[in-house]
Order: structure tokens, then sequence, then C-alpha cells
């Protein structure tokens, strides 16, 4: 599959990432010991140089995996001699370049997880990646509440407090009409009646595209799942297990989730709808640090991955889950805001080069890092994509 890589290519990439932009840069006479590194390394960033392509790389056997790992080893050597002698003027020029290959690093520890999940997947004996301790017992599933919000002008991206990529901004006001949320996700049994009620062969709740692909792909479950006598099994990290209806489901294209949000009677939201939702919610919920790899139930033990926080407005205290577990398909295609204006040379190719053909995922998921998501990031993927940790919450316009 083109979208995943070897696990040994995320160490060696994220390590030519700071050898790039930060050794060969800063540390005068630079010279790399395996030049060749950066033909194989190099992702998709044209002004760095040539590159190998992406499908191929799970055909390249060399260099091995300890060989990427003495190059990680060396990088760290050079870095720290370079971080250890500067000066603060120096140390100021390489801070942001820095703190972005940090960030650049917690991307491809996310797609580690998703991508040793899809390779396990193709494994007819279906390996454990790590055992489950234990399951996250749900409670009684309540039915699914749309939360009302008014019509309102709302500050939208990044307000330059931190960290963010240049696609969270530049900062602006929108217009965000009056709408409704869903209070959670949408469940694994939900979506197991959409299903049943032949939602994969009804072409009227598809789009035209998502319709060509679910016939030339042969959908009619998400993604990792089959049905054995009966009943839906679904493959995870922990091994294949029964479905969970109580969990949120996941592994699911923006052409599922639209075509659910149409069978539902409801729609995707839209990203600056969802911001504006997740303005007083904590960040708080099922991310990789609590090394579940996997959603939780959608009605958790209370305080389990972050309570309902009583500061927030009324209206917003019943909304669960809206950060970690699955990245929630909004119905934003991914642009560029106003104002926007990708950085000069290969950074700038980071995220502004993308803004085509995709569409933006925000909250994170439970393979994501917790320092790492903010409510205004923006994720964003191809429609047909569903390897990664997707999943769905609902929204409708005000009555």
């Amino acid at each position: 599959m083109p979208d995943v890589s070897p696990a040994k290519w995320h160490l060696a990439h994220t390590t030519w990432f700071f050898e790039t932009f930060i050794l060969k840069k800063f540390v005068p006479g630079y010279r790399a010991e395996i030049p060749e590194y950066a033909y194989l390394f190099n992702s998709y960033y044209n002004a760095a140089g040539d590159m190998h392509r992406r499908d191929l790389r799970g055909l390249i056997s060399r260099p091995t995996v300890s060989e990427a790992q003495r190059y990680r080893e060396s990088i760290d050597s050079h870095m720290d001699d370079l971080l250890s002698n500067a000066d603060e003027k120096l140390l100021d020029e390489i801070e942001p370049l820095l703190v972005l290959g940090v960030h650049h690093e917690q991307q491809h520890q996310e797609l580690l997880i998703t991508d040793i999940k899809h390779v396990f997947a193709q494994n007819p004996l279906y390996p454990v990646f790590r055992q489950r301790n234990g399951d996250v017992a749900a409670k009684k599933i309540t039915p699914i509440r749309f939360i009302d919000s008014e019509e309102t002008v709302t500050a939208i991206g990044h307000d330059g407090n931190g960290f963010a990529y240049d696609n969270e901004g530049p900062r602006h006001q929108a217009l965000v009409h009056a709408f409704s949320l869903a209070t959670r996700p949408v469940t694994n049994g939900e979506f197991i009646a959409f299903i049943e009620d032949n939602g994969y062969r009804r072409p009227e709740f598809w789009l035209s595209l998502g319709w060509m692909t679910v016939n030339e792909q042969r959908w009619n479950a998400p993604l990792y799942w089959t049905k054995r006598d009966g009943a839906w099994w679904n493959f995870t990290l922990s091994g294949l297990r029964r479905v969970d209806q109580s969990e949120p489901v996941t592994h699911v294209s923006y052409f599922e989730a639209d075509a659910y949000a149409n069978w539902a009677g409801a729609r995707l939201p839209t990203e600056f709808e969802w911001e504006r939702a997740t303005l007083s919610c904590p960040i708080e919920g099922n991310f990789v640090e609590t090394e579940l790899f996997h959603p939780a139930p959608v009605a958790v033990a209370p305080n389990a991955f972050g309570a309902v926080s009583a500061e927030r407005p009324e209206q917003y205290r019943d909304l669960v889950q809206m950060f970690g577990d699955v990245w929630e398909w909004t119905r934003s295609a991914y642009s560029p805001y106003s104002g926007y204006r990708a950085e000069p040379g290969a950074l700038g190719e980071y995220n502004g080069k993308f803004m085509c053909n995709q569409y933006v995922l925000r909250g994170g998921s439970c393979a994501t890092s917790r320092t790492h998501i903010r409510r205004t990031y923006r994720n964003f993927f191809q429609p047909e994509k569903r390897w990664q940790f997707t999943g769905i919450r609902l929204a409708r316009d005000a009555q």
C-alpha cells in the first residue's frame, strides 16, 4: 500500500530531517557520511533534491534496521555538539527548525503505529503488536443528542502562543451559522445498522466519486473488518477481536463518513463548526500515552480519559471525546486560510503543497500524542483514505 512506509524508513526520514534542515545549514563544512541517504529518505521535499519513489520504499532491504539506527545515533551526536556549542544568536536561529523537527517526528510516531497496523493486518495469522491490558468497560450507551450553537462570528486559527503549523493560520474572523453538533462520535453498532440497511449498496447516499470507489474497491465495511459466522470482527493492534459496538467506528474514509451522515439524516460538521464547539473543551482524551492503541468506548467510566469540565459553557458540557480516540472527518476541503502564504524553500512544502483534493480532520486519535494536538490542528487526507484512525461525528443545520 503506497501510503505505508517501513518502520526503519520513518526512523531514517526523521533523522534526515534534522541533518538536512539543521546540520547542513548551521555546521560549517558539514558533509554527510552517506550522501545516498538524502535520496532514500527524502519524502516529498522537491526543493531538497530528488527522492526515491514512495510506493517502492518497502522493497528496499538496505540500509538495515541497525544501519538506520547507527545513522540516527550519528545525527543525534552531531546535533548535540551543535547545540552544546552554539551561542545565543545561533540558538535563536536553530530553535524554530528544531521545534518543527520534533513535531514532525511526532507525526511520524503516529504514522509508525498506523503503518505497523496495516502491515500486520496483511498477515493471515493476525499477529499481536501489543497485548491489551484488559478492556475499557463501557457503561450503557446513551443515544446521540445534538447540541445547538447560535450563529456567531468567531476567531479561527492559532493565536500565536506556542507552536503551530503554518496551515493553522493566519488567525481570522469567520461567520459560523447556527448549527447542531452530536454529543459523541458514531459507534460501531450504529455503523452496523447502516451496513445492514444496505448502506454500501444504495447510491443515493454516496458522492459520485465515492460510489465509484466503493464499487471498484468492493467495500462493504470499514477497513480491517471481516464477517465470521454472522458476526463482525476487526483487526486491532492487539489482534483479531469481535467488534465492540460501543466503540467509535474508525478506519472509515470521508466517502463512508459522508454516506453514513446522509443515511442518518445529518451531515458532517465544517472545521469551523468543530473548532467553535471545542473552544472551552479541555484537550483531554484517549491519546497514544494511554498505550491502549485503540478507540475507547463512547461511554466510559467517570474521569476516564478526562472528565467533563464544569467550566465549559452549559450547551457544550455534554460533548465527549472531541479529542483523542478517532480523527473526525469534517466536510471542509483542505484549503488555505485567507492571507496564507507558504514559506519559501523546501520547508514551505510541508503543508501548502497539499492544499488540493483533501479534506480536513480534527481532534487527534488514539495514536496521536497529547503533546502534539491543538484545537486548531488541521489534519488532512484524500477522501478515500482509511488506514488512519478516522471516525465520524454528525452535525445538522439549525432547525
